[in-house]
């Protein structure tokens, strides 16, 4: 073989040993998990360090973020250094309590209980899926008798949230409740939360805050303009497409509970009188002949003599001897009726609506033959706003307002998904990415087989074919030297034939051939 043929060889040897040792290696060693991840700098070294102390191999991975152990001793790792209070988050919590130093001043005890306070906090702020990372700080005034000069302590939240993540406004609420429950004499109003942009996400919602609605009363606010919203759009699509109407609802809803109590008297009527109680008492007087006429002078004068003719002056209020007075006779009746009350109680449930305020666009008609646009006619647009009403349940009384306006949309959105060019479908950018992966993969080792390792295979063929054509004429040359061991090696072929691999080996390889041509002419001249 000649150096550029042993030279490689000796590299190709060498480098099927390194991929076997390489292998054999990266198959005896044992895999590694994760033992811990986003760990801050000032955690992760002394994970090392106690990792170090123990003897145990671990990897560093994500930056210096992750930590990696191998995979059978990850759980025996982390009760070990759990043990040891690691990884501590790079937060204090109030785990400074427990070294506190004998003789320590009032004004040290008050910081240390801050800043285990605002740790403890942050801890419980990170423990939220959305939120990678948390400071709090919180300013506590220094109490004081006086209360004309009483201060109330305020706070402050940041939070780092994961990419693309976002906090609704239910969980900032909790945040800000979370906060101020853990401090005392701490207002809700008083607490603050923003974002690692620097947005403040407390007072995110412009509803709420203008109204004094609370999160979950926003929300259902939003939720009822939607369901109107929904059913408006779905009632009109099967009339005009569903692209061509968009509809917005404005739901004013009372959020007062009330509750009310009326006690009201009427009068009974006749048919439905009711006795309470009844009482009746009746006394008379049925005696004999009493003083008669009328009290006075004359009635107690004794009668005048009759004369002839018999002519008495009529006395006024006289009365005949024989005459008797009446019976005395009295009856009192007491009738108690029933009072007619109704007492009412009535407890009016919050979230009612008081007033709707719906609007609808309808895009003009398309005729695809004529490639036209047409306004909807008056009875279609009359159709339409009565649909709508309907299916937002319209009242009057109540001041509900609906109005269809019948416009040509600027830009469909069938037409700008038509108009979007496909080579920027995130799907096919991403389809794409993985096949040219795997064609680029392909691609390397089609240009290893053809450029390395074939030519080098060739090379090896060819010089071991030479080896043996080499071998085969010295063979012949030794046996056509040496006289009477020609029959002996050329036992069994005809000079034909031993004629025709002289020729084709004198073709193959003449430098070979002049070779022992030359050694012959040297064997006869020695």
């Amino acid at each position: 073989m000649s150096t550029t043929q042993k030279l490689g060889m000796l590299v190709a040897v060498a480098l099927a040993i390194a991929l076997l040792v390489g292998g054999l290696l990266w198959a005896s060693e044992p895999p590694y998990g994760v033992v811990f991840a986003n760990l801050s700098e000032k955690d992760g070294g002394q994970i090392v360090a106690a990792l170090e102390q123990q003897n145990v191999p671990y990897r560093i991975s994500g930056g210096g973020s992750a930590i990696m152990v191998p995979a059978d001793r990850v759980h025996d790792v982390r009760l070990r250094l759990a043990s040891q209070g690691l990884p501590k988050g790079g937060l204090v919590g109030f785990e400074v309590m427990d070294t506190q130093k004998l003789g320590v001043s009032q004004f040290a005890e008050q910081i240390n209980y801050q800043r285990a306070l605002e740790g403890e906090l942050a801890r419980s702020i990170q423990s939220l899926g959305a939120v990678k990372g948390a400071r709090v700080h919180l300013a506590i005034p220094k109490q004081t008798a006086f209360l004309r000069d009483e201060q109330r302590p305020t706070a402050s939240v940041l939070v780092a949230l994961h990419s693309g993540r976002r906090l609704d406004p239910a969980q900032v609420a909790g945040i800000v409740h979370l906060v101020s429950s853990s401090v005392p004499q701490l207002s809700p109003a008083n607490v603050r939360v923003i974002d690692q942009d620097g947005n403040l996400v407390s007072d995110s919602g412009d509803a709420g805050k203008l109204t004094g609605l609370d999160p979950s009363q926003t929300k259902y606010v939003r939720d009822i303009e939607q369901e109107y919203r929904r059913r408006v759009e779905s009632i009109l699509a099967p009339m005009v497409g569903a692209n061509n109407v968009r509809a917005q609802v404005t739901a004013d809803v009372d959020f007062t509970q009330t509750e009310q109590v009326a006690e009201t008297y009427k009068p009974n009527p006749n048919p439905q009188t009711a006795i309470r109680s009844q009482q009746t008492a009746e006394t008379g007087n049925n005696a004999g002949a009493g003083a008669v006429g009328v009290p006075g002078a004359l009635t107690n004068q004794p009668p005048v003599p009759a004369t002839a003719p018999i002519t008495n002056p009529s006395v006024t209020g006289a009365s005949t001897g024989g005459g008797q007075s009446p019976n005395n006779f009295s009856k009192n009746a007491t009738i108690n009726y029933e009072v007619d009350k109704t007492v009412r109680h009535t407890k009016a449930a919050p979230g009612a609506v008081r007033r709707l305020a719906v609007a609808v666009v309808i895009n003009h008609k398309h005729d695809a033959a004529k490639n036209k646009s047409s306004p909807l006619t008056d009875a279609e647009l009359k159709q339409a706003t009565a649909l709508a009403q309907e299916a937002v349940g319209f009242s009057k009384e109540r001041g509900d307002t609906v109005n269809v306006a019948n416009v040509s949309f600027a830009r469909l959105e069938q037409e700008a998904v038509a108009d979007f060019p496909v080579w920027k479908d995130p799907w096919l950018i991403t389809t794409a990415k993985e096949i040219g992966r795997w064609l680029l993969f392909a691609l390397i080792a089609w240009l290893l087989w053809t450029r390395a390792f074939r030519p080098l295979f060739e090379m090896f063929a060819a010089a071991a074919h030479r080896v043996e054509v080499e071998q085969a004429a010295a063979a012949e040359a030794a046996a056509v030297g040496g006289g009477a061991d020609v029959r002996h090696a050329g036992f069994g072929r005809s000079y034909d034939t031993k004629l025709t691999q002289a020729r084709d080996l004198a073709k193959q390889d003449p430098k070979l051939v002049a070779g022992v041509i030359k050694e012959w002419v040297g064997g006869e001249s020695r």
